[in-house]
């Protein structure tokens, strides 16, 4: 099991299809979501699974599902298209994540992007 860094491929399609709006206030909901290292993402998720999902260990600062981005519009920056997520922080947490999924929730949680954080990451009791 692995977590790799990618963009999914069946969001690339998706984008074809006219399924993702990233346009501010009016666009869809996208989240993130945190994994474990036993969790598998890469190119080729397809949606939000809570399989693997990481869990609180004290407190309430993560939430199954993840947290929301808040979404700018898209811009161009030279030749590559950009949208980039204001940063999102889980105060008073215990955890520890290897790995996130970005999905679209307004559009049956498909995935957008898997990340890789190339080890495991632990909160404890922090931000």
């Amino acid at each position: 099991m692995a977590i790799t860094s990618a963009i999914c491929t069946s969001f690339k399609v998706e984008l074809l299809k006219g399924v993702h709006d990233f346009t501010a206030t009016t666009g869809d909901t996208y989240k993130i979501a945190l994994y474990d290292s036993d969790a598998t993402l890469g190119a080729g998720t397809t949606a939000f699974s809570t399989s693997e999902e990481i869990t609180n260990t004290s407190g309430s600062a993560y939430t199954s599902g993840g947290a929301t981005l808040t979404s700018v519009t898209p811009v161009a920056d030279s030749t590559t298209a950009v949208c980039d997520f204001a940063d999102v922080s889980f105060s008073s947490a215990s955890f520890t994540a290897n790995g996130a999924l970005i999905y679209n929730s307004s559009e049956s949680n498909k995935a957008v992007a898997a990340i890789a954080f190339g080890s495991d990451k632990t909160a404890t009791n922090g931000t």
